[in-house]
């Protein structure tokens, strides 16, 4: 499986990036997809979550209300909408597949193969 992340970039705070995450070489719509981020000299947590259907989404406290995942199973795309961007924000930004197909939790354990990642630097 191939995950390649897109998007990143310098925004200042209060802005807005789109990344992206396409993925190959596993039938991407059976599989839960996340994002997750590592800043400097912290782990590596997750920010959000979505099932493989898109029934079901999941956010860290930190995200929820200003990031938004959705997946485009046609397009074996996976997107995270962040608008009201803080400087906190900043770090790679990973996005990952689920091991199990058809799994209707999101769990992070779950997730085992994670894509290149993509930087975000919000400037305050």
């Amino acid at each position: 499986v191939q995950l390649v992340e897109s998007g990143g970039g310098l925004v200042q705070a209060g802005g807005s990036l789109r990344l992206s995450c396409a993925a190959s070489g596993r039938i991407f719509g059976l599989y839960n997809m996340g994002w997750f981020r590592q800043a400097p000299g912290k782990e590596r947590e997750i920010v959000a979550g979505i099932t493989w259907n898109s029934g079901s989404t999941s956010y860290a406290d930190s995200a929820k209300g200003r990031f938004t995942i959705s997946r485009d199973n046609a397009k074996n795309t996976v997107y995270l909408q962040m608008n009201s961007l803080k400087p906190e924000d900043t770090a790679v930004y990973y996005c990952a597949i689920g091991h199990q197909a058809f799994k209707a939790q999101i769990d992070v354990p779950d997730f085992g193969f994670w894509g290149q990642g993509t930087l975000v630097t919000v400037s305050s």
